[in-house]
């Protein structure tokens, strides 16, 4: 009930606009209501290719500005190709490897650091994870809900996974559906609008309607890409080629990386660690005595956890030699889903 209260004194503070300032050049605020689990930086991939492969800005100075989180660094910085995830944070890192035409830059002031950004000449930024930042008002604010777990089904913190109001869902200019099954008929996003609490949803303009409030509703799927070695130096190849998989991993929700390799490979074991882990001693104890019960299985983790582990200067060869990830993506439901984001993106 405090933790309610205090959310709905600050939402009723920052309401309309008030108290906020806008950047000088367009920015777009990708976020959600939840602790994780939405499928955040896959969809801010997916956003950075929209705008690289634009006529609007595809010739303009992209850039993202993460919060950094649980970074080992202060203050404003930008992420190097080569840095660390202790210092930088994983997601930061991962999309700057991804993308290193892109300037990504981490700091827990978005107004400063947006201002920064653009004298150095950024002409549109990524808010990455900055829904919650209401000093901020963003040009385009996009919002993600699990399509297993949506927002207006859970409770807030400590009881469910809602770290805002669900009622929030509303103030987005778009609101996506992430981690969708392959292909949702009429009837299921109809139902998922329903879910979600709208009064109406025409899925041929993707106009969803509250209480007169009109708001763009998409939904995606999740996919992946082959196994690329952790350690591409010390990988053995030949595990690729093992049916048996170890799967460890340290984010907020692996259910649809499980079910993609349980399709081919037998996960022998598996070992979860929280959000964002740290890996260190003893967790390579686990890896180690994993790796001595299935001497001829493959180690599968995500992409986020590949940026931690290669900060492990203790992490033993013959694991290293093991250890995959597979390269994640989101993606539309329909070519008509795309392109109306494409036209949102083109018209900032």
């Amino acid at each position: 009930m405090i933790y309610r209260l205090i959310l709905s004194l600050r939402n009723a503070r920052y309401k309309g606009g008030r108290h906020s300032v806008k950047a000088s050049v367009p920015t777009v605020c990708i976020g959600n209501i939840t602790v994780g689990g939405t499928g955040k930086t896959p969809h801010a991939e997916l956003i950075l290719r929209l705008l690289l492969d634009s006529e609007r800005w595809g010739s303009s100075e992209v850039a993202l500005l993460s919060l950094g989180y649980k970074r080992r660094g202060k203050g404003f910085q930008t992420v190097p190709y080569n840095g660390t995830a202790a210092q930088y944070g994983d997601e930061p890192l991962q999309i700057k490897r991804k993308f290193p035409q892109v300037t990504v830059a981490v700091n827990k002031d978005r107004v400063q650091a947006c201002e920064q950004l653009a004298s150095a000449g950024a002409n549109i930024i990524l808010l990455d994870d900055a829904f919650q930042y209401r000093k901020l008002s963003p040009s385009l604010s996009i919002v993600l809900s699990s399509y297993s777990h949506p927002v207006t089904e859970d409770s807030l913190l400590p009881w469910g996974r809602l770290r805002d109001l669900p009622k929030r869902l509303y103030d987005a200019d778009i609101v996506i559906v992430t981690k969708c099954p392959y292909i949702l008929d009429l009837q299921e996003k109809e139902q998922m609008a329903q879910t979600l609490g709208y009064d109406s949803y025409d899925p041929q303009t993707c106009l969803a309607v509250r209480r007169s409030r009109k708001q763009i509703l998409l939904f995606t799927g999740i996919g992946y890409s082959r196994p690329l070695p952790v350690f591409e130096q010390q990988a053995d190849s030949r595990y690729t080629y093992s049916h048996k998989i170890v799967l460890f991993t340290g984010i907020a929700d692996d259910t649809p990386l499980r079910n993609y390799l349980s399709d081919t490979y037998s996960i022998v074991d598996q070992i979860r660690f929280p959000d964002h882990h740290a890996y260190g001693a003893a967790d390579i104890g686990k890896l180690k005595a994993a790796m001595k019960h299935n001497p001829t299985a493959a180690f599968a983790t995500t992409e986020k956890d590949a940026q931690r582990l290669r900060d492990l200067d203790k992490l033993p060869p013959e694991l290293r030699s093991r250890m995959f990830y597979f390269p994640i993506t989101a993606e539309f439901q329909s070519d008509n889903e795309r392109q109306l984001l494409i036209e949102k993106l083109t018209a900032l």
